[in-house]
């Protein structure tokens, strides 16, 4: 397995990373499986603020791997703050996980339910100078989960993200993908889960606190169909759909996931 070609197939997936990537079997890693009767209530955690500069959004991409919108983190334009934070976190991208049918998806499991999609929503901690001194530190990054489920009233809030599908249909394809606000993406209610842990991708650096909310948001099928729709080959070869590039749950090994709510 060359460095360069994770993946999600058998021959280079998650239950391979390890080889390139050590790290991934390390005690800290995500996504996790959330039981409610092991969660922690905190009544300490403050409510998360976050206050995003619609101008901030620069490109939307395939990377072969995922869907991916690119914000501008030069100064603290698009921030995050407050929950289990300290400081303001800048916003450097957003990216969704998501199954090949409605019933799997998320990375993230909550009492045996997965949703069709999970948005990661990545942001870095400014006082470590640079997004790769961020990955080095256990209070680098902070990630704001949030589950997409199919049901019958779609929110048109994904609408912007999936009528830029068309034009990023194959790997390495990118286009321009300019003011769009991301806090439209939210749920109504701010509660969340919280905990310590990974990316879920190669090297699953183990920086990030995670923001899980608990509300999901809903899309419709026709909408998760459009996902599907994307290719992880290039242009010039045959199209391969790119779905199923979730992560399974990985062991909690002690770590207790704190909830927002009672």
């Amino acid at each position: 397995m060359a460095q360069s070609v994770w993946g999600y197939d058998s021959d280079n997936g998650p239950e391979r990373w390890h080889e390139n990537y050590p790290l991934a079997k390390g005690d800290k890693q995500s996504p996790v499986e959330i039981n409610s009767k092991d969660v922690q209530h905190d009544s300490s955690l403050a409510a998360w603020h976050a206050s995003y500069d619609p101008g901030a959004a620069k490109t939307i991409l395939n990377n072969g791997r995922t869907c991916r919108v690119v914000f501008d983190d030069t100064f603290d334009r698009s921030v995050l703050r407050g929950g289990p934070l300290s400081g303001a976190y800048r916003l450097r991208q957003l990216h969704l996980h998501w199954g090949s049918r409605d019933e799997h998806g998320s990375e993230h499991v909550i009492d045996g339910v997965r949703y069709a999609a999970e948005l990661h929503m990545v942001h870095w901690n400014p006082k470590h100078g640079n997004f790769a001194g961020a990955l080095k530190q256990p209070d680098g990054v902070a990630v704001v989960g949030i589950f997409l489920k199919v049901g019958k009233t779609p929110k048109p809030e994904m609408k912007r993200i999936l009528e830029e599908i068309e034009n990023i249909k194959t790997k390495g394809k990118e286009a321009p993908f300019q003011h769009f606000d991301p806090s439209i993406l939210f749920p109504k209610s701010r509660d969340y889960w919280t905990y310590h842990g990974s990316f879920t991708t190669p090297p699953c650096e183990e920086c990030i606190t995670w923001i899980l909310l608990r509300e999901p948001i809903e899309v419709s099928s026709d909408q998760m169909a459009k996902l599907r729709s994307l290719s992880k080959n290039s242009e010039n070869e045959p199209v391969d759909p790119l779905v199923d590039n979730w992560r399974p749950p990985q062991p909690l090994k002690g770590r207790i996931v704190k909830a927002s709510f009672k």
